[in-house]
């Protein structure tokens, strides 16, 4: 169970973390909570995946928690994008798109079930997960609406917090709640829909 997360900490004494061994390590540890979950995730499994010693994790992280931690909150605003296309109903399909690559991901989809039901079982962990994958990943996007207002698309008082919630919202509960895949032509209803409410 993931508790008492904090960040990652600088290695001591003359210690170098190789960013090749650094990938390795990151990119077992995604194979290792796809193939097995969180619970039964262990620094021996990562470190025998990765092709390391267990001591070359623990320059890293502090602990197996906070190595999670680190490793899903990166993958995971790595994948939020900020699009900039010129126009509110271009900028909100591009980070549609970007949503759906992230949660549809081959080996992400197998983590984000596992993800939401450690938070809801762990309190620390929904807490990291806000600061660390939800907050991060809502800034970028809300440059979307603030441009939007900018430009006079939509209303100075939209509610953008609202507003970030709308999309994604309905792209999830189809995706993930309902394991519903998106059709062609998907994501271009999700957008004009989303244009035309806060337009109005």
């Amino acid at each position: 169970m993931l508790i008492a997360m904090t960040t990652r900490r600088t290695p001591t004494g003359a210690a170098v973390l190789q960013p090749d061994v650094t990938y390795a390590i990151t990119e077992a540890v995604i194979d290792e909570l796809a193939d097995h979950g969180f619970g039964r995730l262990s620094m021996e499994a990562v470190a025998k995946r990765a092709g390391v010693g267990k001591s070359a994790l623990y320059r890293r992280w502090p602990s197996k928690d906070e190595m999670i931690g680190a490793v899903i909150a990166e993958f995971s605003v790595a994948r939020a994008v900020d699009p900039d296309t010129g126009s509110l109903r271009g900028d909100i399909r591009a980070s549609l798109e970007a949503l759906c690559e992230w949660i549809t991901h081959p080996r992400f989809s197998r983590i984000f079930p596992g993800l939401i039901a450690e938070a809801r079982r762990n309190p620390a962990m929904a807490e990291f997960a806000r600061l660390t994958i939800g907050g991060p990943r809502r800034a970028v996007n809300r440059a979307v609406f603030t441009r939007a207002i900018e430009r006079g698309e939509i209303p100075a008082d939209t509610d953008i917090e609202l507003a970030l919630d709308m999309g994604a919202g309905i792209v999830y509960w189809r995706l993930i709640v309902r394991g519903v895949p998106a059709e062609e032509g998907y994501l271009d209803q999700v957008t004009d829909l989303v244009v035309r409410a806060l337009s109005a």
